[in-house]
């Protein structure tokens, strides 16, 4: 139990400083906007929805189906809300158990020495699982690794109990239980079934590649070929059930996220994902250069046979085949019963059915340490503790390496990242092993003291340098402006575009939008990027440069609804009233068909919907905004907050004097957030309507409490006392609203008009002034068109209370208060 106690103990403590970091990247979707983690949303709702939170039929859905971690966020989040520290805590957790797991099952392999300490520690240590344990999404890599091992072990324990106790099919139950768990935490989990079956036929019964067809034809071994065929029939199952459960399509992914697979070359698309295996390899080997997003250029694609990079494929290939061929061609053992390999007439104790001369002089090796101790056995070792030989290690390790990553090659189905650290979890545990292995048999082989020691101590020292790096790399996690600091070299187009949000959030804008033009410079036609450096520019009243930004991010991803969203809401603001409402138009019968993030879009849409009903509301088309408002209520997504919108319905009734209706619309504004503000403000307006006038008070003092600084609250609630007669006070309210909002025009005219009605004129021509230095001309040629238009001139203020206004501001040329008035 030391070397477990001890390589879990460094997987802790080299993650001890990721308690304190952040949601980073991925974690914002999966955790702080998935509604599956919300306690009002049904916990059953996990099972039907992927990752993201997205209805798993969906077109448009990731198709990742991973429940379990999910019910794992969803328990933190009920423990501890959207603190990270408990998130960042359990995955470390689940780490430091998953090193415990991965180095007991190489003690089974390697002996209980400093060898299975070695395959531990760097495991622990190895700076490719950073990802999957600093960011908290990668949770679903270390579950399923959890069970991953769970299921291997006991399937082992079958092995070795199989035809001895009737236990064993208790191991195999349990075998088949934890690969479902650890497909329902990642789905890659259920190929421990095909690994498990490589340590039947290769470790356990040491078959060669020529002896299976021969096994199998003479059915020498029935008990193998029945677990093998239950594995195969398990697997299936787990597979059929889960496409089953996804609605029987692949996943669809943009181009971006996989270039390769969106080549129209067949040689490009051949070449690249050949290569791909091998870049994996090189950053299990060599760490050094991590990402936290390999798509878009990441790796460029191989367009020709003469790209050098093409050598290493052909050398990683290479070496695979040699490998492989080293272990399943090494030379026979002793002797063969019933298919099982014996040592002097009896089979292995320990599971593992024999042991070669060859591998068994391996195993006592002379000693170089004080303690005469040498590979971690002892030198007196008994036949019945024996251990596999290095070729089957070999295959073993193999197999860990490769087939849990071949769901990732696109082999089968396209994948939507072109290299993903955190699916190198589990492979990682292939490659810690064989690389032990190998140092082990390199330690054996070599005669003098000074070269094994160098082995032993050159395995050491990668291990340091893997703790290193994992603590240094950890230091990117904490916050996502340093993660995406550190990506830029990898995938700029993508950092940059990502840290001019978080720039932007800083409210530091000229380096937010550096940020996204250097994000355009290499990746001209990324539609998010050209939208939000769309949605700066418009935050900064730079609405013509918005609009041309917002034009191209349409032009590159037309069904980018918030870009029409936005497009709408400036043209509206510019008056623009009819290509505002066009825009509306076309951003709601934009489908959500295969798109990404579909509840966003559904909450682009509904807002959409719910600025061309304001737009309606503004023209007097009342009717026309009630439908356009029920249409939004009806695409409403869940984690839309509809409080406005039915505020905005009830003002629509109201104007429509149905004030019952209206009532039931404020009601369900304040119901939906009951800090509602202007939910307060029009609900108080109609209870002093309809003669209620104590409750109005109330819920216009409400409005005030709720929030102090907003003048427009004062405003509001001076109305209602200028109407019942506290000039007064409402003098005073006006007086507080225009000095809380003293550049908005309509306050502080507003505010002159009550102080006038209180008798306080000296206060109402100070005010009046105010009003007329804020929009003098803007004022005069709005006044003209009210008593130009018959329609307006209706809503509009009194010709008395007008004729005041004249007389505070300046006549602009060719204009005389007297033609006003006249009008």
């Amino acid at each position: 139990m030391i070397a477990e106690l001890v390589s879990s103990a460094l997987g802790l403590a080299l993650y001890l400083n990721t308690l304190s970091a952040d949601f980073c990247y991925d974690d914002s979707r999966a955790i702080k906007t998935n509604q599956d983690l919300l306690p009002e949303t049904p916990w059953t709702h996990i099972f039907y929805n992927d990752f993201w939170g997205t209805l798993l039929t969906h077109s448009g859905s990731h198709k990742s189906y991973r429940p379990l971690c999910t019910l794992s966020f969803r328990l933190n989040h009920a423990i501890g809300g959207l603190n990270p520290w408990s998130y960042h805590l359990v995955n470390v957790l689940l780490h430091a158990a998953v090193t415990g797991l991965f180095t007991s099952f190489s003690k089974i392999l390697l002996g209980d020495g400093y060898w299975t300490f070695m395959a531990g520690l760097m495991f622990a240590s190895h700076p490719i699982h950073t990802e999957a344990v600093a960011g908290i999404v990668g949770r679903a890599d270390v579950g399923a690794s959890l069970f991953f091992l769970l299921s291997l072990l006991c399937y082992m324990k079958h092995c070795s109990t199989r035809g001895a106790s009737a236990r064993t099919w208790g191991w195999f139950l349990g075998t088949g239980l934890c690969a479902g768990c650890s497909m329902l935490w990642k789905e890659q989990g259920v190929t421990v079934l095909a690994v498990s079956a490589v340590y039947d036929v290769f470790v356990f019964h040491r078959l060669k590649m020529k002896q299976i067809l021969p096994t199998i034809y003479k059915r020498k071994n029935l008990s193998l070929f029945l677990s093998i065929s239950l594995l195969t029939f398990w697997g299936t199952s787990l597979l059929g059930a889960r496409l089953y459960w996804m609605g029987n399509k692949p996943p669809s992914f943009s181009n971006s996220d996989n270039p390769a697979a969106d080549s129209d070359s067949l040689l490009a698309r051949t070449l690249t994902f050949f290569y791909l295996p091998t870049k994996n390899l090189w950053l299990l080997l060599c760490p050094d250069t991590l990402s936290f997003d390999w798509s878009m250029d990441a790796v460029p694609l191989l367009k020709t046979i003469c790209d050098w990079r093409n050598l290493h494929t052909v050398a990683f290939y290479t070496g695979l085949l040699l490998l492989a061929y080293y272990g399943l061609k090494s030379p026979s053992v002793e002797g063969e019963c019933n298919g099982k390999f014996v040592t002097n007439g009896k089979q292995n104790a320990n599971g593992h059915s024999c042991h070669s001369e060859v591998e068994y002089r391996n195993s006592e090796i002379k000693p170089s340490f004080p303690s005469k101790v040498e590979n971690g056995i002892k030198n007196n070792v008994s036949e019945r503790t024996r251990l596999p030989s290095t070729e089957n290690i070999v295959v073993l390790s193999l197999s860990l390496l490769i087939i849990p990553f071949v769901p990732a090659t696109n082999l089968f189905f396209y994948v939507g990242f072109v290299i993903a650290e955190r699916v190198l979890y589990i492979p990682s545990m292939g490659f810690c092993l064989l690389i032990t292995v190998g140092a082990r048999a390199l330690y054996v082989k070599v005669q003098k003291r000074f070269l094994k020691s160098l082995i032993f101590y050159a395995t050491a020292t990668l291990i340091v340098f893997y703790g290193l790096k994992t603590a240094i790399r950890n230091g990117d996690w904490q916050n996502e402006e340093m993660l995406y600091r550190s990506g830029i070299k990898v995938n700029p187009a993508k950092a940059w575009g990502n840290l001019g949000n978080v720039l932007k959030s800083q409210s530091k804008i000229s380096e937010a939008e550096s940020a996204y033009r250097n994000a355009l410079y290499y990746r001209s036609n990324m539609a998010d990027m050209l939208y939000n450096l769309g949605l700066l520019l418009q935050e900064n009243s730079r609405f013509a440069e918005a609009l041309h930004y917002y034009k191209l991010a349409i032009g590159s991803r037309p069904t980018l609804a918030s870009a029409y969203l936005n497009t709408g809401i400036i043209l509206m603001n510019q008056g623009k009233t009819e290509e505002a409402r066009r825009t509306f138009l076309k951003c709601s019968e934009i489908p959500d068909e295969n798109l990404k993030d579909p509840h966003a879009h559904k909450s682009s849409v509904t807002s959409c919907l719910y600025n061309l009903g304001k737009l309606y509301h503004e023209q007097g088309h009342y009717e026309d905004a009630l439908s356009v408002y029920k249409e939004a209520i009806q695409k409403m997504p869940r984690q839309f907050a509809p409080q406005s919108l039915y505020n905005m319905m009830g003002e629509a009734y109201m104007r429509l004097s149905k004030l019952p209706e209206a009532e039931h619309w404020y009601m369900e504004s304040l119901r939906s957030k009951t800090d509602h503000i202007p939910a307060h403000l029009t609900y108080g307006k109609l209870l002093a309507l309809t003669g209620r006038k104590s409750e109005a008070e109330k819920f216009f003092l409400k409005a005030i409490e709720l929030d102090p600084t907003k003048g427009n609250c004062y405003m509001h609630y001076g109305q209602f006392l200028l109407e019942e007669a506290r000039l007064i006070e409402a003098a005073e309210m006006a007086k507080k609203a225009a000095e809380l909002d003293s550049t908005e025009f309509d306050v502080v005219f507003n505010a002159a008009h009550m102080l006038r009605q209180a008798s306080l004129n000296e206060a109402a021509e100070k005010y009046y002034d105010l009003a007329a230095k804020l929009r003098p001309n803007d004022q005069w040629k709005a006044k003209q068109e009210v008593y130009t238009n018959p329609v307006l001139k209706k809503s509009m203020l009194s010709p008395l209370r007008f004729s005041i206004w004249l007389t505070c501001a300046p006549v602009p040329k060719g204009w005389s208060s007297a033609r006003l008035l006249a009008g």
